[in-house]
């Protein structure tokens, strides 16, 4: 798990900087006017990282509960791949932002593969969410769980001005 784990927190360091310095600094997502699907996305994105993040943290997701968590990941690969798509329609990427995307899927991919592992032990274990404790990096992934939950609300706030701009000037 301790794999697992530092792999995720590398995947919300990667991420980090990909929110600050290319979709904030760079691109300015927020004020641009077509950027609203894609705000939404990450916003989705972000809610679910939000649940990794802070239930890894402290918790195991037994028994059935290991095939939802796995639901979860798949919905963050799902939203992943469609937020590529958007990307591609709606904007030029940067070389170094599609750079840092891949990074990031490999990351996720490592990731995954030091976790489903771990998923499968979970489920056959009774269906409960049992406590977790892994002193300093439970600490540090509740603080990404917070920091990435407060971006989506930032992106999903922003998608909506947008929209209401978008029809405004329409």
């Amino acid at each position: 798990m301790d794999t697992a784990l530092t792999l995720l927190i590398v995947q919300g360091v990667l991420g980090t900087f990909d929110t600050f310095w290319y979709h904030e600094w760079k691109q300015r997502l927020p004020a641009r006017p077509m950027a609203s699907l894609e705000l939404r996305l990450h916003a989705s994105r972000d809610f679910a990282y939000a649940v990794v993040f802070a239930s890894l943290a402290w918790s195991q997701w037994h028994g059935w509960l290991a095939w939802l968590f796995a639901a979860i990941l798949a919905f963050e690969i799902l939203i992943t791949l469609w937020d590529f798509i958007e990307e591609d329609l709606r904007r030029p990427l940067p070389p170094g932002e599609r750079v840092m995307h891949t990074i990031m899927a490999i990351v996720y991919g490592a990731f995954l593969a030091n976790l489903v592992p771990q998923l499968v032990r979970w489920s056959s274990y009774p269906t409960e969410f049992a406590t977790a404790n892994y002193g300093a990096v439970s600490w540090l992934l509740t603080v990404m769980a917070v920091g990435v939950f407060l971006s989506g609300v930032r992106d999903l706030v922003a998608s909506f001005a947008k929209q209401v701009a978008t029809q405004t000037v329409a």
